[in-house]
């Protein structure tokens, strides 16, 4: 069985997740996006080591299915948040990249969300300051 403190922990850390995330949903409104722009806008060039990712790749990251993930891209595309090209080693499928707009609202969301995970204490100073 058990404790009451595991019971505790689980529960504050689910809330704390949920505060985040009400954070960040405000956060992405409040420069013009939906939360799943800014997660997609993230998931891209969060990519671990590129800066595009494919349809595919990111329905993953996302948790959503291929068909809404390329819905999602085709929203951003026509905001001209993200672009399509060619990958050029597989003809049948494309990148996604995102544009100079949506890197632009991409580094002002992230500067306020590291604000915010440093001011909860999620991350110590010297890991954000040694990435910027």
């Amino acid at each position: 069985m058990l404790s009451k403190d595991i019971y505790e922990y689980l529960a504050e850390y689910r809330y704390q997740l949920r505060k985040f995330q009400k954070f960040s949903e405000k956060a992405a409104q409040a420069v013009g996006l939906t939360p799943q722009q800014h997660q997609l806008i993230l998931a891209i060039k969060g990519f671990p080591g590129r800066d595009y990712a494919t349809p595919r790749e990111l329905a993953e990251r996302l948790q959503i299915t291929h068909h809404s993930c390329v819905g999602l891209i085709d929203r951003c595309e026509l905001l001209e948040l993200v672009s399509r090209r060619k990958n050029p080693e597989d003809g049948r499928s494309v990148l996604i990249e995102v544009t100079p707009k949506g890197s632009e609202l991409i580094e002002t969301l992230s500067e306020i969300h590291l604000d915010e995970i440093k001011r909860i204490g999620l991350l110590k100073d010297s890991f954000i300051n040694h990435q910027k």
